[in-house]
């Protein structure tokens, strides 16, 4: 094969040096012209050349990955190869058939397949034979991009050129085959290879094993496995894997664990980890957590970390079987190796977490099943139900500002709570004697739409009307009959004395009006005899001048009590304007009796008041029949 000679290369630099083109001048100093240009070196002839660590070398164990086309850069890399492999011409540099192996292996990297062929019919035709290299070379690409018949094309073609196929081409040939799951010609050209005298290498039956494993044929994966172990061939881990998956696939687990234990005993570490999740998972579905914790200590003693997923596995597996401290244990190990931050980690599910959450918040950890929850949520987990479960821990640890910190949380990113976290929360509160939080959190469940029970209503009441907080009481008397929770009226009734006697009458009125409309009657008689006793003879009078404008049910005894306190207290014009109320009412039973206030009206000089009520009681005396009843009178 003819080389390039010194004088040529000498004077192409200086033509290079010669031209005022930026292209040309930069070319001289490209790193790839040594790529293209040194010519090969002297070496024996079976010696594979170096293909910028491209994977056809016998010394290999896997030959296959996937075309590199994703990368920016290695599409650009292509493109700038091509413009110095076609202006090598112009420079006066004929390729050699190490150029075009070279370029071949860049090209077929990246999949491209069909330039392949364009620049191997132009190799042919500018007179540059082939060899076993380009050969090699270009069935590995074509198989790489699974087009095997191309890839035949090539194999028939070197054996027309004289050129004899070798172990890396046989190797390359049944991988080939094996990645697009012609198991039948893997096995014709691994029987051919047999029948020129080539012996088998690692390679070989690398690929065998797991295409009959891809293939779904276990059974003759491991006849090749047992025969490389007769013939002395040393396993690697790719076999391993591929075995371990294929037997856990076909329901042989007893025989994928034995297998899986012999590769860590052996220290072979898999290309895929998930491996060891996989076969993990699946001991741990029938129960075999033993099993499961073995191969998590396989993976420390083959210094491959495990994730997150390695542990949820087995967490979930813990918990399913109650072993509940066991799987606290492993949560531990997560959170002190930082492993659930892990950039790259999968995400935990919600079996994993749910259960050891609720579990910790049972046995009074919640606050370290919220520093485990707070590591999920940096990574987006919302979940209603571990928030929930954490607000009940908080709140049967008596620590229920923690709990309403969650529903803040929660309130703030749209998580639908549970009434039932609310609750907790809130009689959380009433034990820590703490009734003004205890209102704040029952406001919030109502503002999120859950409807306390009446025993919840009455706890914040009680609490609220013992600790002095009528008004506050009476707010949430308030809101429990507007959600028309008719009940508790006991309580009702102690909360509408106390804000009479305390001078809050119109908030009390108020508070009379909405129950009326929903149906409920307060004791009158009883709130206006407390308040006589109570010498309020002004809240007396307003709810007394209330009852009157609606004809609610009260006593004439109540309305005489009234009466008399007004005048007791000197309130002669009140209890004056008050009568008359009540005798338009025709309330009046026996009018002899308000003669003393006509008396003291006269002399305190309403001599108009007292007269009006002297014509008001002889018409009413006149106009009286014998045995009418008085209005409103029981």
């Amino acid at each position: 094969m003819a080389s390039i000679s010194s004088s040529t290369t000498q004077s192409s630099i200086k033509i290079l040096r010669q031209k005022t083109s930026p292209w040309r001048s930069s070319f001289f100093h490209h790193p790839l012209r040594a790529f293209f240009t040194n010519p090969p070196a002297k070496s024996s002839e079976n010696e594979t050349p170096p293909i910028d660590g491209e994977p056809i070398s016998n010394q290999s164990h896997e030959f296959y990955g996937e075309p590199d086309q994703s990368s920016r850069s290695s599409s650009e890399r292509v493109q700038e190869s091509v413009k110095i492999f076609n202006k090598m011409k112009e420079l006066g540099i004929d390729p050699t058939v190490r150029s075009y192996n070279n370029f071949f292996s860049v090209i077929l990297k990246r999949g491209r397949t069909f330039m392949a062929k364009r620049y191997f019919n132009a190799m042919i035709r500018n007179g540059v034979s082939p060899n076993i290299y380009t050969y090699n070379i270009l069935i590995w690409g074509f198989c790489l991009s699974t087009k095997m018949a191309t890839a035949n094309r090539f194999f028939s073609d070197m054996r027309e050129r004289g050129i004899s196929p070798d172990i890396i081409t046989y190797n390359t040939m049944i991988s080939g085959c094996c990645r697009v799951g012609d198991m039948e010609n893997a096995l014709k050209s691994f029987n051919e290879l047999n029948e020129k005298g080539m012996a088998p290498d690692e390679i070989t039956y690398t690929h065998l094993i797991k295409g009959f494993v891809g293939a779904g044929r276990i059974e003759e994966a491991l006849d090749f496995f047992r025969e490389m172990g007769g013939l002395k061939l040393k396993s690697n881990a790719l076999i391993y894997q591929a075995l371990v998956l294929g037997l856990y696939e076909n329901g042989k687990m007893d025989d994928a664990q034995t297998l899986l234990k012999e590769m860590m005993k052996r220290n072979f570490r898999p290309s895929d980890p998930s491996i060891f999740l996989t076969v993990m998972k699946a001991q741990c579905d029938v129960g075999n957590l033993d099993e499961a914790m073995d191969i998590l200590k396989g993976m420390k003693n083959l210094r491959i970390s495990p994730e997150s997923a390695h542990y949820g596995v087995l967490i979930e597996g813990h918990c399913n079987k109650g072993l509940h401290d066991k799987a606290g244990k492993l949560l531990d190990e997560v959170m002190e190796d930082g492993i659930l931050l892990n950039p790259g980690g999968s995400p935990l599910e919600p079996s994993v977490y749910n259960p050891i959450i609720r579990y910790l918040c049972e046995i009074g950890h919640t606050q370290k099943a919220e520093l485990f929850f707070r590591q999920l949520m940096k990574l987006g987990v919302q979940d209603p139900l571990s928030f929930n479960n954490l607000i009940a821990g908080h709140s049967r640890e008596r620590m229920p500002e923690h709990g309403f910190e969650l529903l803040k949380i929660m309130a703030r990113r749209g998580i639908p709570s549970d009434s039932n976290a609310y609750s907790s929360l809130v009689e959380s509160y009433l034990k820590i004697c703490e009734p003004a939080d205890a209102k704040t959190a029952l406001d919030s469940m109502i503002e999120s739409g859950h409807l306390p029970s009446p025993s919840l209503f009455r706890s914040v009441m009680d609490s609220l009307f013992s600790d002095g907080r009528v008004q506050t009481a009476s707010r949430v008397m308030y809101t429990m009959l507007d959600k028309d929770v008719l009940e508790n009226l006991d309580l009702v009734a102690k909360i509408l004395e106390a804000l009479l006697l305390r001078g809050h009458v119109e908030e009390a009125l108020g508070r009379i009006d909405l129950m009326l409309r929903k149906g409920c009657y307060p004791d009158f008689n009883h709130l206006l005899t407390t308040l006589c006793k109570k010498e309020k003879t002004i809240a007396a009078l307003k709810l007394l001048d209330y009852c009157l404008e609606r004809d609610c049910n009260v006593n004439f005894s109540s309305y005489d009590l009234v009466l008399d306190a007004l005048i007791s207290a000197g309130k002669t014009l009140n209890a004056y304007s008050i009568l008359c109320k009540i005798t338009e009412k025709g309330g009046m039973k026996k009018p002899t009796s308000f003669e003393s206030l006509i008396k003291t009206l006269s002399e305190e000089g309403n001599t108009k008041q007292a007269d009006i009520l002297s014509r008001l009681v002889a018409q009413k005396t006149s106009g009286a029949r014998k045995g009418q009843k008085v209005a409103m009178s029981t």
